[in-house]
């Protein structure tokens, strides 16, 4: 690629970074590695009515958390800042005001009441979707139908003063879009955008025009929501004579049923969350990926196949694989589908696949969590013991609980399925054993089993039954891993404590 590639992820403070934001910015990430080039973080924070506090921080702490670190952004700086938007302000009006002399742009004096008016009148004419353009633009209050003099007077009041773009009539805009290919709109179809608000903020619509040139973007990847925007955005440009960057439009993410787009709600409504770390709004607490144990490695090889195939059947990746493999021209069309047990999947086989010293530390702080400490040595063949049964990190104390707390209760129906009084000798007999063993699994495996098979007693009796009184349950890793691990004195005591229980049962 001849030109040096810029890209930017360029959300608004308006709340929580969805995590189709976040997939978002992977691509812009991506993208921008493969080709040397540089990944920005640019925060639009022009609507500031919206603006709520602790958002932009939390977007630097998900980017963070996922290492998807920015080579420009409003911590790390650069030659093209500010990057926050709200410092950029004065800059702004110049570029409306350019836009108005040219004759691309007018200033409106509407108040609300005016506009609800127009659009009521517009419905009740049989227009249902009333919007502010070249039809509508005649009847109402602006400098296109008003005089100069009354113009410079409303303008000098400041009172309702925006600037809207002026769509030309009958214009076909077309672009090219890398996933659509040629796109087309007629400008008879798109409405006057403000572009200056009264409070000489502008709107994303030429805040981002006007930015994205300065700080000479390449390349536009963003959500497929702002398609339909992009031929208003494509014809500042030319009213410019500005080069607009290439773009590109992400499909979708879709809810898990594949209908409707998915929202932050839906996390609720579907026990899973849709943001990459816990938020907390009011009284509403929305969950994080990375409070539910996933590991951002994970979550990105996730996200990166919500919307982009590379080609093969691979599907596990590094994130330097990715970049590897990543182009803009295999992103696919269509919505994809949120699958929750596939993220859950990727989790997984990414905990798998960790080196157990680098499990441990993250293990630690999940038992300190629950208030359970323990030495290292534990620790390790603890680790060592869990690490194929943990989908989520907090089931390093979720799936072994066992380990730290005796049962306080039993399988009652498998037991009593198994049990009678007279086993109770030879799990007197089985204590013996664990105290006369070297506390190694292999050994008691062997010694255990032995015994049994000496005395023509049943594994499917006494073994099910040996488990229940260290677990609880039929569940957990290997018996007697579990037994050399709790060790002799603790086992013993489980086994003496399960035999009262079970003749209650």
């Amino acid at each position: 690629m001849s030109e040096k590639v810029r890209v930017r992820f360029a959300p608004s403070p308006t709340g929580p970074l969805h995590i189709g934001g976040v997939r978002t910015a992977l691509y812009n990430y991506l993208f921008a590695k493969k080709h040397g080039g540089t990944f920005i973080l640019r925060v639009e924070d022009t609507d500031q009515n919206r603006y709520v506090e602790g958002a932009e921080a939390y977007i630097a702490e998900a980017l963070d958390w996922l290492r998807l670190t920015p080579d420009e952004s409003p911590a790390q700086g650069g030659d093209y800042g500010p990057y926050r938007q709200s410092e950029r302000k004065s800059q702004y009006a110049k570029y409306a005001h350019e836009l108005v002399e040219k004759g691309h742009a007018y200033y409106a004096f509407d108040t609300s009441e005016e506009l609800t008016k127009m659009r009521t009148d517009q419905e009740a004419l049989g227009h249902h979707s009333a919007k502010y353009d070249r039809r509508t633009r005649s009847l109402m209050r602006n400098s296109l139908t008003l005089s100069a003099e009354e113009s410079k007077a409303l303008i000098e009041k400041n009172e309702n003063v925006i600037i809207r773009l002026k769509m030309p009539e009958n214009e076909v805009v077309t672009f090219t879009d890398i996933v659509r290919e040629d796109v087309s709109f007629n400008t008879d179809e798109l409405d006057d955008k403000v572009i200056l608000k009264n409070d000489g903020m502008p709107t994303y619509h030429l805040a981002n025009i006007v930015d994205d040139h300065l700080m000479e973007i390449t390349h536009v990847i963003r959500g497929e929501e702002w398609l339909s925007s992009t031929a208003h955005h494509v014809l500042m440009y030319r009213f410019f004579g500005w080069q607009e960057p290439k773009f590109t439009h992400l499909p979708l993410i879709l809810k898990p049923s594949g209908k409707g787009k998915l929202s932050k709600r839906d996390g609720a409504k579907f026990g899973f969350p849709v943001f990459p770390l816990e938020w907390q709004q009011e009284e509403e607490t929305y969950a994080g990926f990375r409070e539910q144990g996933y590991d951002p490695k994970a979550l990105l090889n996730f996200l990166v196949l919500l919307g982009w195939n590379p080609g093969n059947d691979e599907e596990v990746m590094t994130k330097d694989r990715m970049v590897e493999m990543f182009s803009l021209d295999k992103i696919v069309k269509s919505g994809a589908r949120f699958d929750i047990d596939k993220a859950k999947w990727f989790n997984q086989t990414y905990i798998h696949k960790q080196n157990v010293e680098e499990l441990l530390p993250i293990a630690k702080k999940v038992l300190a969590d629950n208030d359970v400490s323990v030495d290292d040595t534990f620790l390790t063949k603890y680790v060592t013991l869990m690490q194929e049964r943990i989908t989520l990190y907090p089931d390093f104390y979720t799936e072994g609980t066992f380990f730290f707390h005796a049962p306080a209760e039993y399988d009652a129906k498998q037991a009593k399925k198994r049990y009678t009084a007279e086993l109770d000798a030879h799990f007197e007999a089985i204590k013996s054993i664990i105290t006369d063993g070297n506390n190694e699994a292999a050994t008691l495996t062997d010694n255990v089993k032995s015994y049994l098979n000496e005395n023509e007693l049943k594994m499917g009796v006494y073994l099910p039954l040996l488990r229940i009184m260290m677990c609880g349950s039929l569940t957990g890793p290997d018996l007697f891993e579990i037994i050399a691990l709790l060790g002799i004195e603790e086992s013993n005591q489980r086994i003496d404590k399960a035999l009262v229980a079970f003749k209650e049962l």
